[in-house]
């Protein structure tokens, strides 16, 4: 929902990444020579030598960074809406395409420095990034201006209409700007609702979208209101705007709503991943090498800890509980035994509610742990044998904790929103907490809406901190 100015801006920004590129090839091998750094080389610019870039060369450079590139979706406005998005997409990228460039030259046998290598990577990277800066920067300033700023108009001032009113301001305060509303409504008529004004009756859409110059309408009307949503479409037929609809599901979507075409048909989805296909494969790609790395590295904690439990009461060693994950499918996660031998059945006799009448599923002095158990909890090691669900992807690394079932049926609509994502050993709720904060549904909503790699990297890391103290672990 941006202006047609956007697929211009897009285009720029595709034809300048480009230029950076080629520039940056011929200033690294320059750099090469010029920097006091790796052994002492003496150019020799002509047409034989392995650093001067050859036609062929800076076609493949271009081809192999234009194609990383468009394929890592860097200019598609909806990808790219939000700076640190963009910024994980442009170095995932870059990277991409600089491994790709060093196998060609492996296999033309063409052999380039390794400090120009490294010069190349950097230069690209870092003027990639300036660019956007500067382009970002020269847009607010053109925004702040009331230049290329999208004025919308929305259709229906009830409950949808001030959300969607709310959510604008929150994630695009500069470059849209929302007008006002049009409702029936007696009461509401010259007030102000989710702090945009209501400028007119439903009959007089056409003549305020004359007066406020609007460039997109979007229908915010509930459900019953259909006949009047068709007959306020027919009427805008001939005024130069885009008109959109907004469904009245914000209570029903898992996430965010997202609109696919099935035999030319829209369906809108309600319960997609709120993780798309880039970030997924990222945090997947994360999930593996982290997950596999930590098993090489901990078995003989594990080993440990699996004959400590052998020893103690000669019962099963691990736990198999049935959880509920993303979406919510039901997997087995297995943890490190720490109670007596069918703890589960005591379960009710245990539970407790908060004095709000939520469920404490944890308690500190549970009687069902065992001596090793209690040593396992508050170390952590008896969470490690999760990182196989990891591995086998029903989990990982970074996400809300997976519930269980019986605790999901006495959940409220709102709170199903947290298996949106998949589940995992740690999360926001752990590193803020843990068993102390009940809260923890809240805490994974928080993290869903604020989802990002960088956010999983410093969650990782936060648990470490949190594992040291035994924060809330029992």
């Amino acid at each position: 929902m941006l202006k047609r100015s956007s697929t211009n801006y897009m285009v720029l920004l595709f034809l300048v990444d480009l230029l950076i590129v080629q520039v940056a090839l011929t200033w690294a091998i320059q750099l090469r020579f010029i920097l006091p750094f790796g052994k002492d080389l003496r150019p020799f610019w002509g047409s034989d030598d392995v650093y001067l870039p050859t036609p062929s060369i800076h076609l493949a450079v271009g081809c192999l960074w234009a194609a990383s590139l468009l394929f890592g979706s860097l200019y598609a406005t909806r990808r790219v809406a939000f700076w640190f998005e963009e910024l994980q997409r442009l170095l995932f990228s870059h990277t991409s395409a600089t491994l790709c460039f060093a196998g060609l030259l492996y296999l033309i046998k063409v052999d380039l420095a390794r400090l120009t290598f490294l010069y190349f990577y950097i230069l690209v990277a870092a003027s990639m990034i300036g660019a956007r800066v500067l382009l970002r920067v020269w847009h607010q300033v053109k925004h702040s201006h009331g230049a290329g700023v999208t004025r919308i108009l929305i259709v229906g001032a009830g409950k949808v209409g001030r959300e969607l009113a709310s959510r604008l301001a929150r994630d695009h305060s500069s470059a849209l700007t929302v007008v006002g509303f049009v409702d029936d409504a007696c009461d509401k008529a010259g007030t102000r609702q989710a702090g945009v004004p209501v400028l007119a009756r439903l009959d007089q859409t056409a003549t305020t979208i004359k007066q406020h110059q609007v460039d997109e309408v979007i229908f915010a009307l509930p459900l019953h209101a259909h006949v009047q949503l068709r007959n306020l479409v027919v009427a805008l037929h001939d005024l130069p705007v885009r008109i959109h609809v907004v469904p009245d599901y914000f209570d029903l979507a898992f996430h965010a709503a997202t609109i696919e075409s099935l035999g030319g048909v829209p369906l809108i989805g309600l319960r997609d991943p709120a993780i798309d296909g880039f970030q997924r494969f990222t945090k997947r790609l994360m999930d593996l090498a982290i997950s596999a790395t930590a098993l090489l590295l901990l078995w003989p904690i594990m080993l440990a800890a699996a004959i400590a439990i052998k020893i103690e009461d000669g019962g099963p060693i691990l736990y198999r509980g049935s959880r509920v994950g993303e979406n919510g499918r039901l997997f087995r996660m297995l943890k490190f035994r720490t109670m007596a031998v069918d703890a589960d059945k005591l379960q009710h006799m245990l539970t407790e509610r908060d004095d709000q009448g939520k469920v404490i599923f944890k308690r500190a002095d549970d009687p069902r742990i065992t001596r090793i158990g209690r040593l396992l909890r508050r170390t952590s090691i008896d969470e490690l044998p999760q990182l196989l669900n990891v591995l086998r992807g029903e989990m990982s690394l970074v996400g809300p904790r997976p519930e269980l079932p019986w605790l999901v049926e006495a959940y409220e609509p709102w709170q199903h929103k947290r298996f949106a994502v998949p589940q995992g050993i740690t999360g926001w709720w752990q590193i803020n907490g843990r068993s102390h904060n009940h809260l923890h549904t809240d805490q994974d909503i928080y993290y869903i809406q604020h989802y990002s790699l960088w956010l999983d990297i410093v969650i990782l890391w936060r648990t470490i901190s949190a594992v040291i103290r035994g924060r809330g672990a029992y």
